[in-house]
């Protein structure tokens, strides 16, 4: 396969399903699969165990965890446990969370570029099996390691990707991370800004944005042509959620004040199934289009070629609809 392309899964399918779903992208040249962990409905470590202990070559990443409810050394031990299954396949992809969710189980999410440099600088450390003693604010060690008795003890590769949308998170990412998980429902003029943060963290730690890959989620709604308008309106489902839900991102890709307005008059969270149907009508083809990758194969695939031209190193294709068919439609590449 000529691109690089990957799968995002989060809790749309039955597990058993998904495993099946990863397993034909595997075959399909896919390189990874991302599990998401974004809502209090599935965790991202089981789903990545089954998928790391049912394939042999594809990567398996988080897309993301957070940093604030597992504590960093419980972070290392899990992905170093999550390597045993998959040696040098699994990638920690974490972020910081979001609210209301965070507040409504009572997490204050202070300082947190703090935060997550704390975190990220012990995970590392303990991957690399170093024995740490560190005393932040947020993270406190006294003389610990992986403390493997059985097994293997020798450093692990896993590469910690940050799942980043501000700009400060953005120049956190260049300077400490291996890679960035940029956002989905952006428009691709998005990455712009983006790239400009990653490469100003980059140079603080004598780094280059190049040294950083740089996968993007993309929503994908791909059907056959004359089901065109299906594959629209399944995306139009989603881009209306995140309209209400996050509208931080969808201020970032470019969408009017105007419209986010409209939309939090008529969107309570979490949002009922009416709620949802009646704030689709506010939302315009333009704005669905600008910010995922919907339609026929032609147009998804040229879609990609978007975020590919405006930086993105590897598109994390988050399906709606027929996986397979998506599978399918990407597995010779999008660059042609």
């Amino acid at each position: 396969m000529a691109d690089r392309v990957a799968l995002y899964l989060q809790d749309a399918h039955a597990l058993q399903d998904a495993i099946k779903y990863v397993q034909y992208a595997e075959s399909r040249g896919f390189e990874a699969v991302w599990q998401a962990e974004s809502r209090l409905v599935r965790d991202a470590v089981v789903p990545m165990a089954a998928f790391a202990a049912t394939t042999s070559r594809i990567q398996i990443g988080s897309g993301v965890i957070n940093n604030w409810t597992r504590n960093a050394a419980v972070i290392a031990a899990t992905f170093l446990t999550l390597d045993d299954l998959a040696p040098d396949r699994i990638i920690c992809g974490i972020g910081a969370w979001w609210d209301p969710l965070a507040q409504k189980v009572g997490i204050t999410r202070t300082k947190p570029l703090l935060a997550m440099r704390e975190v990220i600088t012990v995970v590392r450390d303990l991957l690399a099996r170093k024995r740490v003693t560190f005393h932040g604010e947020f993270v406190h060690l006294t003389d610990v390691e992986l403390d493997v008795v059985h097994g293997r003890k020798e450093p692990r590769n896993v590469p910690i990707y940050v799942g980043a949308t501000g700009p400060k998170m953005m120049a956190l990412a260049g300077e400490i991370a291996d890679g960035v998980v940029l956002n989905y429902l952006v428009s691709p003029k998005y990455n712009e800004a983006a790239l400009a943060q990653l490469e100003e963290g980059a140079k603080l730690a004598g780094r280059h944005v190049d040294d950083i890959d740089r996968p993007q989620l993309v929503v994908c709604s791909v059907d056959e042509p004359e089901n065109r308008k299906r594959a629209l309106d399944a995306a139009r489902k989603l881009v209306t959620q995140y309209l209400g839900q996050q509208p931080h991102i969808m201020k970032a890709s470019g969408v009017s004040q105007e419209l986010l307005d409209e939309i939090g008059q008529v969107l309570t969270w979490p949002a009922t199934e009416e709620q949802i149907e009646e704030a689709m009508r506010l939302v315009p083809d333009d704005v669905v289009q600008m910010i995922t990758a919907s339609g026929t194969p032609q147009e998804v695939k040229a879609k990609v070629r978007e975020y590919i031209a405006s930086g993105a190193t590897c598109p994390i294709l988050y399906p709606l609809g027929d996986v397979r068919l998506m599978i399918d439609a990407f597995a010779e590449g999008y660059s042609r």
